[in-house]
């Protein structure tokens, strides 16, 4: 298997399958394909053994169903392109080593991928959509793919070593890191700060990965445009200000 992300913005991952190789995803992932690429849904993949497992995986932020994608007669490409801007990150998993992702950030791996909720908080009604912090732990023996909204920055924490994040941007962090939530700092802060009542606390060894943007904030950002509000006024504020624009160049020139 051979794989290349191109783009900037808005990553596409394409994969490079030989005869026989599969890739397993989320249902939905699914961009473009060769014709030759076949597809077979199943609760049996991801490392969700019984019921139970596949619930567990369901509430990780995942479906019920997994969808493979295997070449066959020839080798064959199949696509998946990132769903906000963002960047898509290739993560050899190994076993004994595993991650913790956010609920979305699980995009696709090779066979031998085990996804099951790593953690999972409630931290309060209308908080992350209502629907509590959740994290999904990556492991097995395979090569995923992990997708993080914006910009992404990377931390290598030593020992004993912490760093304070937004939940929502944490993207994705290596298991060996210690992981707990605690208040955000102050009373007024948590109240009346804006920035939510919790903060996750990562503590090394491990590496880090934090996202720059969050979904829940660019939903925010633009739902005043969706509504209406937003456009209005921008309108009105573009007229006003190419007359007001117009009439000081009468006056004083360029």
């Amino acid at each position: 298997m051979k794989h290349s992300i191109v783009g900037t913005t808005m990553p596409v991952l394409q994969i490079q399958l030989d005869q026989g190789e599969k890739i397993i995803a989320e249902p939905g992932e699914f961009s473009w394909m060769t014709e030759n690429i076949q597809l077979h849904t199943t609760t049996q993949t991801a490392g969700a053994k019984g019921l139970f497992g596949v619930l567990g995986r369901a509430l990780a932020g995942g479906g019920l169903f997994m969808t493979e994608y295997a070449a066959y007669g020839s080798p064959g490409m199949v696509a998946f392109a990132a769903k906000v801007p963002g960047t898509i990150h290739d993560v050899r998993v190994s076993p004994g080593q595993s991650y913790m992702i956010h609920k979305h950030g699980f995009l696709c791996a090779t066979e031998g991928v085990e996804l099951s909720v790593g953690f999972q908080r409630a931290l309060g009604s209308g908080l992350f959509g209502g629907n509590g912090f959740i994290l999904q732990r990556l492991a097995g023996n395979c090569t995923a793919f992990v997708e993080l909204g914006g910009e992404c920055v990377v931390y290598d924490l030593p020992p004993g070593q912490s760093i304070l994040v937004h939940p929502g941007h944490v993207g994705m962090f290596e298991e060996s890191m210690g992981f707990d939530m605690t208040m955000m700092r102050g009373i007024r802060n948590a109240l009346f700060g804006g920035d939510g009542l919790f903060m996750a606390r990562l503590t090394g060894p491990g590496r880090v990965w934090l996202q720059s943007m969050t979904v829940p904030n660019l939903a925010h950002a633009i739902a005043p445009y969706l509504s209406g509000e937003e456009t209005a006024s921008a309108a009105s504020g573009t007229t006003a200000g190419v007359v007001a624009g117009g009439f000081l160049n009468d006056i004083f020139g360029r």
